[in-house]
């Protein structure tokens, strides 16, 4: 039953929309998505005892971004994991990833200048141990990130328990981040952001084909969190998060396929409010094949401080209408904060070549449009935004 749930890898050029398509690149985010990736990286359903086998993969991402027929953002990333048994009582997994992005980085809502062309490289990497007991399992990790203006760095430490019949396992964790932010502009020097994070969840086997997951996790953040490249960004230093994942996969007897279903609740202290709905269904076939399509529905609300491309009268953009000059009030034309709704379809495919040796390719297409939310009010005057991404893997146990 442990296979039912694949692992998910947490994109590290993150946004408030964190398991889609990144809405654009935003450095601020990676300390949050570091340490959530942290926090899962022991997978949904974590098993007693070590892998049997030591598993290496190389994974190559190719991503871009587009809006009004304007290339945006490329990103390039490829990473390697290792997954390995040590012993009869240990196990590690680690992963190292090189990101590569360049484009031209909005300075407020969709507007975009030769001012604003960037290129930047990110190098990161995390690491964690599991110590494996009869009915528990402990992990402890760290991830670190490092880029020309952003450095970010994360604790972890997870527990799973399990019951005597092993049909529900509960699981608990603490993580921490600490980074420190000196932007190229030199708007502010050495700022810092702390965040402080805790999960709790319980897995039920619920019959032979189906299985269920709630998961509860809540962060607390204090420090820098605007956006230093953008006009007018001006975020309050305490940024509180709350998430509820529930997940519930079924297998099928008749095709030998799993469908796999989650809802994803978001709350924050900016008065975002998010709502994700994701469907996928693994299908194998002979000859070492299957495939996977997949379906992502997302809508938000808009942050409190956000506000809509409407311009004051006399001082034209990007000033909000009324703006008072030396005004300490938060603020922020990044769209990223807007209310939108968006959706994601993608594809992979994967082919078990021998015993040892696996192939995947995997496709998303990504759209963002103010208009699509489905449960808050929609931000106007933006232009849609839309993404592609190829993603090629290869992978040897032993």
């Amino acid at each position: 039953m442990t296979k039912i749930f694949e692992k998910t890898s947490v994109s590290l050029i993150a946004s408030t929309e964190s398991e889609t398509l990144p809405a654009s690149p935003d450095m601020q985010t990676i300390g949050a998505a570091l340490l959530t990736a942290a926090l899962l990286l022991p997978g949904v359903v974590k098993a007693e005892t070590p892998p049997e086998h030591a598993s290496l993969s190389l994974k190559y991402l190719n991503y871009e971004e587009k809006q009004a027929g304007l290339k945006r953002i490329t990103a390039n990333s490829p990473s390697l994991s290792l997954i390995t048994p040590l012993g009869a009582d240990w196990s590690m997994d680690a992963t190292l990833t090189s990101d590569d992005v360049s484009g031209a980085s909005p300075r407020y809502h969709t507007a975009i200048s030769g001012a604003s062309r960037m290129n930047d490289q990110r190098t990161a990497g995390d690491v964690a141990f599991t110590r494996y007991f009869p009915r528990a399992s402990l992990t402890v990790g760290a991830a670190y990130s490092t880029e020309h203006d952003y450095e970010s760095r994360a604790l972890s430490a997870t527990g799973n328990f399990s019951s005597e019949d092993k049909n529900t396992t509960w699981t608990v964790g603490l993580g921490g981040s600490h980074d420190r932010i000196n932007p190229t502009n030199l708007i502010v020097k050495n700022e810092t952001k702390k965040t402080i994070s805790i999960m709790a969840g319980v897995t039920q086997i619920l019959t032979a084909e189906d299985i269920a997951q709630l998961t509860l996790s809540h962060s607390r953040g204090e420090g820098y969190f605007s956006d230093p490249y953008k006009a007018l960004d001006r975020r309050p230093r305490e940024r509180n998060q709350t998430t509820l994942l529930a997940r519930w996969n079924h297998h099928f007897l008749g095709t030998g396929g799993t469908g796999r279903f989650s809802y994803r609740y978001y709350s924050d202290t900016y008065d975002v409010k998010a709502h994700t709905l994701t469907a996928e269904y693994v299908q194998p076939f002979s000859q070492g094949w299957t495939i996977t399509p997949s379906l992502r529905v997302y809508s938000q609300s808009a942050a409190s401080f956000y506000f809509d491309p409407v311009y004051d009268a006399q001082l034209g953009a990007p000033f909000p209408p009324g703006y008072q000059f030396a005004s300490t009030q938060p603020s922020s034309a990044d769209q990223r904060l807007s209310g939108f709704g968006a959706l994601t379809v993608g594809f992979k495919l994967s082919k078990q070549l021998t015993s040892d040796w696996t192939v995947d390719i995997k496709l998303e297409n990504y759209e963002q449009r103010g208009s699509w939310r489905l449960f808050h009010k929609g931000s106007p005057g933006l232009a849609a935004l839309k993404a592609q991404s190829i993603q090629l893997g290869i992978s040897k146990q032993w």
